[in-house]
């Protein structure tokens, strides 16, 4: 995408009522207005909350928000340009219960109140393969604990992933930590019994993936 583009769509997303964008130090400082408050100031309802993390072009928020129009669903990516399209489609559409927030991901904490989320969907994060990105890696111990504390306690957390390495990595430190795994598969299209919400939505690279070959994974699981 040529910068002319990504800022066009910067510009755009600054207009839009669905996207949120706090600076970094609001967010550090304590003064985001939302946490704690997402369905009361946002969506101005109140329905069980569920995010996407590193939600790319936001086409499975927008898709699982046109599913299931009793949730309330928020996408989040620190590529704005990335998120526009949905938020476009989104508004496009009247969508009400979908919004898109532009932060980083390891601020979850400062961006939601304890026990304000339902669910958490991570859709195709990058794997993080080398050692020294473990860190980065979204289902890693540290990112798992920070999911605890804004999920409610019976909140879960979705994977889905074209990563075999991803797949085995998340269910072998689940295992090892012991936290719940509720469902687990790995081809999805091939095996029967992942919900349909995960067979049902495709997104840009998904599609892609199949084209490829690749056998899609999902792990469902409540963190202990």
């Amino acid at each position: 995408m040529g910068s002319k583009n990504k800022l066009k769509r910067f510009r755009e997303n600054e207009t839009f009522s669905n996207v949120i964008q706090p600076t970094r130090e609001e967010i550090m400082e304590g003064k985001f207005q939302y946490r704690g408050r997402w369905n009361k100031d946002f969506f101005k309802k109140d329905q069980p909350l569920v995010l996407e993390l590193g939600c790319g072009k936001g086409e499975y928020s927008v898709g699982l928000a046109e599913a299931y129009p009793e949730k309330n669903f928020l996408g989040i990516d620190i590529k704005g340009a990335r998120f526009w399209r949905g938020a476009k489609t989104a508004l496009e559409e009247n969508l009400d219960n979908v919004g898109f927030l532009r932060s980083q991901i390891e601020l979850i904490d400062l961006l939601f109140g304890e026990n304000e989320v339902d669910e958490i969907w991570i859709t195709f994060p990058d794997p993080q393969i080398k050692y020294k990105r473990t860190k980065h890696r979204m289902t890693n111990s540290e990112f798992l604990q920070k999911y605890k504390k804004v999920l409610k306690p019976e909140g879960v957390i979705n994977l889905k992933t074209d990563s075999e390495f991803m797949h085995g990595y998340t269910l072998g430190l689940l295992h090892g930590e012991g936290h719940e795994v509720l469902h687990a598969n790995h081809n999805v299209y091939r095996n029967e019994g992942a919900p349909k919400e995960v067979t049902g939505i495709q997104t840009f690279y998904e599609k892609q993936y199949l084209e490829q070959g690749k056998p899609i994974t999902y792990i469902r699981f409540k963190v202990k």
